[in-house]
């Protein structure tokens, strides 16, 4: 069964061959994939650059090599978020139709920095609710899926008291909301220029670390979720109950949570954690709920790219100032 007649025998593609730079993405003519056995290829619409993307490029820290290829990267064509429409189907493929609006996270695969991606039809990867464009739907699952992988990892819930620090980035904003969806009472943390619009995701009480000493709040947390790995266990332990966790999505500073965690993993009382990311395919349908019921809608930065800028977009990821997410227009 196929879809729209006439695809291309090339599509664009941002290849990245070594690692390196922004420089080191460059766009060039591929061949254009086809679905085998169980599989969909899908018209990329909107993808994005975040952190991770930005880590593979690095291969920093070193460890991830391991994954993505010791001197080089296994897979030429990153990206790790994607929303766009099936545009055919495989031999044996019958979870999606022809046209159906997707949106997912392809972290293992990567290929999102295309005008075409193929994905097996069991990828994490839900159709996009009514009413929510490509841009958000493509901005939905990296910043929720460590989101939701550390709420899960520090079992909050309703009633949880938490501080997220980094609530202005894509982990972050996706954090408050997602945790005021569980009935979590939430201090965010964040600078001066996003006070006003981190106060509309829901939290109970804004902090501007820019004025005022964040370390200085005299109430108590069951959880600080450092989502942008810059703050440390020492300097936030006074912040948590007696038996509360500092979770990090990232290895912090010099680095020292790797340390503190081992220190602490046989602990009574505080503790420190660097969970695992869940597994995507059961994170995504979640994802997908909030979306479809107003509760999470991703922050999207003010500045946009098209692919073919896609060098730009990740100079500006690099830059450490980017708001919410950064979107690619896959025109």
């Amino acid at each position: 069964m196929t879809g729209t007649s006439g695809p291309p025998a090339t599509m664009r593609a941002a290849v990245n061959t070594r690692y390196g730079g922004p420089d080191a993405v460059r766009i060039a003519d591929v061949a254009l994939p086809e679905p085998g056995e169980g599989e969909i290829r899908v018209r990329v619409r909107a993808t994005t650059v975040n952190r991770t993307d930005v880590a593979y490029r690095r291969a920093h820290p070193f460890f991830v090599r391991l994954f993505t290829g010791l001197t080089a990267p296994k897979q030429p064509i990153g990206g790790t978020e994607v929303a766009g429409e099936v545009e055919r189907l495989g031999p044996g493929s019958t979870r999606f139709a022809v046209g159906d609006r997707v949106f997912g996270w392809v972290e293992s695969t990567f290929g999102a920095h295309a005008q075409y991606l193929v994905l097996p039809q069991d990828a994490p990867i839900e159709t996009i609710p009514d009413g929510i464009d490509d841009a958000h739907a493509a901005a939905a699952t990296e910043g929720a899926h460590y989101a939701l992988s550390n709420m899960d990892a520090g079992g909050i819930g309703p009633g949880s008291r938490v501080m997220v620090y980094g609530a202005s980035g894509s982990i972050g904003s996706a954090a408050v909301q997602l945790m005021v969806r569980e009935g979590v009472t939430v201090t965010a943390v964040c600078g001066t220029d996003h006070v006003a619009w981190v106060s509309r995701l829901g939290a109970d009480r804004v902090v501007d670390y820019q004025t005022e000493d964040f370390t200085a709040d005299p109430n108590r947390y069951d959880v600080v979720f450092d989502s942008v790995g810059k703050t440390s266990y020492p300097i936030c332990r006074h912040l948590l109950t007696p038996t509360g966790q500092f979770l990090a999505t990232d290895f912090g500073p010099f680095p020292t949570n790797p340390g503190w965690a081992l220190l602490t993993a046989f602990s009574r009382g505080r503790r420190v954690k660097l969970p695992v990311p869940g597994n995507s395919r059961l994170q995504v349908p979640r994802v997908r709920e909030a979306l479809a019921d107003g509760s999470f809608v991703p922050v999207l930065d003010d500045r946009r790219f098209t692919l073919a800028q896609i060098s730009d977009a990740h100079r500006y990821v690099d830059t450490g100032m980017k708001t919410g997410n950064v979107v690619v227009e896959v025109p």
